[in-house]
């Protein structure tokens, strides 16, 4: 499914890449570093950075923002609230909070790839109670109860 949105790239970012898909299979794109500059993010350290855009989703859509696996696995470095979401109604900067898990200072540049943003349908819930639910293979089995 293809979706045209609009975006504005705030001042002073217009140097930074849009959000573009790596290969033709991903499915998220990549959220682009708009600090000036380099940040330093020490050991055990978040901070939020801007990604200098923001969109207009429409209703029914949302944009999750992902961790990139290659800044965990080689750096510790990802995500705290992962994933973030951003509402079809949410107008301003778009912005990753990076937190630090390794032992060493990571250093962030201007453009660099710092998470991923993944677009998506949203169903909306309308409850209705009931008393029992319908039966379920699974039923109430929880964390773990299929064992290893």
């Amino acid at each position: 499914m293809d979706l045209t949105l609009e975006i504005r790239v705030e001042k002073g970012c217009e140097d930074l890449p849009l959000p573009s898909y790596r290969t033709p299979g991903a499915a998220g794109m990549d959220l682009h570093a708009a600090v000036a500059g380099e940040e330093m993010l020490r050991p055990g350290e978040w901070k939020r950075i801007s990604c200098g855009i923001a969109i207009a989703l429409p209703p029914g859509y949302e944009a999750q923002v992902r961790p990139r696996s290659g800044l965990a696995l080689e750096h510790g470095v990802t995500l705290l609230n992962s994933p973030g979401t951003i509402d079809s109604d949410y107008r301003g900067t778009l912005g990753v909070v990076l937190i630090n898990h390794s032992q060493r200072p990571f250093v962030i540049r201007r453009g660099d790839r710092v998470a991923q943003l993944v677009v998506g349908p949203v169903a909306r819930v309308t409850w209705n109670g009931v008393s029992v639910l319908p039966d379920s293979e699974r039923g109430s089995g929880g964390f773990g109860h299929t064992g290893k």
